[in-house]
């Protein structure tokens, strides 16, 4: 039996992470002035590699999963 709140969890947890991402922050780029560009945060250069390899991940499971949907 499916319970009835199951299905609102997703547009729950997408709620929750907009509020929490739009909420004021205290940090330095609340008190950047208009205009003004933010410095780039440290371990920037080292999430990017991540996330091209995370995206290169991605990719390749997409072509297996494709040559074995082929066969």
């Amino acid at each position: 039996m499916r319970a009835r709140g199951v299905p609102a969890l997703p547009a729950l947890a997408v709620l929750v992470a907009l509020t929490a991402g739009c909420a004021p922050h205290d940090g330095p780029s609340a008190r950047a002035t208009p205009g003004q560009a933010s410095p780039t945060p440290s371990g920037y250069g080292e999430m990017l590699k991540k996330v091209d390899a995370a995206e290169s991940a991605a990719a390749a499971a997409d072509r297996d999963a494709a040559d074995d949907a082929d066969r």
